[in-house]
């Protein structure tokens, strides 16, 4: 599931392949932006905020987001697509790698200096060089009856969070997905815990919160609905906490363990 550390990683790859080349082929595969031409370009910089990704070429920047089931990909010249060539949404090629974003939710091409249009309602972002600790703190707690879950999922508080930091953070703070988050009693905590998992899970291929780097034991409650609690053996139970920016958000939480 693409959170934070997926786009961080993905953000890695793309500017490994494509930063400092010039564009030769760009195909834009979305009504508004079929027109859009950028060969000729130079990519300058890539870079993720929160569950965005923007691509820098010239004066224009590319922004996606992947939602659940996009993905961007880097081939070479000529190479065959490990996907089908349907599900393309966006094709950037230069001589020597052809980078394709494959059922991207949201594919804009905006003018760099109006990237404000696309990323300025986020929040503080986990992993950015902007972190602001107090600032991410300010905004989750600015609407103390917001369900726990609803106010670290919202990206306008922090940039970066899915489903799966959302349920595990809850779980190892003790905190029902659905409790106030003016009832936390100490917000910071959780702010910092949200950071340090997502840093640490940054450069992994399977994303761990147990400390147990073994298929079956990374997660916490997770994807664990009925299975035993890993710490007092209680079942976990499964919820729903409706749409939340635009996607249903799962919940799964240890009644014992989370109050």
């Amino acid at each position: 599931m693409p959170e934070g550390d997926t786009v961080f990683q993905t953000a890695a790859r793309l500017r490994a392949a494509l930063a400092g080349e010039v564009l030769t082929r760009t195909d834009f595969r979305v009504p508004a932006f079929a027109t859009v031409d950028l060969a000729g370009r130079t990519v300058d910089e890539v870079r993720a905020r929160g569950k965005h990704l923007l691509i820098r070429a010239g004066e224009a920047t590319i922004h996606s987001h992947l939602r659940m089931e996009g993905s961007w990909r880097v081939f070479r010249p000529g190479e065959r697509w490990s996907r089908p060539a349907h599900l393309a949404r966006a094709v950037l090629e230069t001589r020597r790698a052809v980078a394709v974003g494959f059922e991207l939710g949201i594919l804009d091409v905006v003018p760099r200096d109006e990237e404000d249009r696309v990323v300025g309602h986020l929040g503080p972002d986990l992993l950015g060089p902007d972190w602001d600790v107090a600032e991410a703190v300010r905004r989750l707690i600015a609407d103390p009856g917001i369900p726990f879950a609803v106010a670290v999922l919202d990206q306008r508080n922090l940039a970066g969070l899915g489903n799966v930091y959302a349920n595990e953070l809850g779980f190892l703070r003790g905190i029902r997905p659905d409790r106030p988050i003016g009832e936390v009693p100490d917000p910071a905590s959780v702010v910092d815990l949200a950071r340090r998992l997502i840093v640490a899970n940054r450069d992994r291929v399977a994303r761990v919160t147990t400390g147990v780097d073994r298929r079956g034991e990374r997660l916490w409650v997770y994807g664990r609905a009925g299975e035993p609690c890993r710490r007092c053996g209680t079942r976990i139970e499964r919820g729903e906490l409706g749409r939340v920016d635009g996607e249903e958000r799962i919940t799964f939480r240890c009644p014992n363990c989370q109050l």
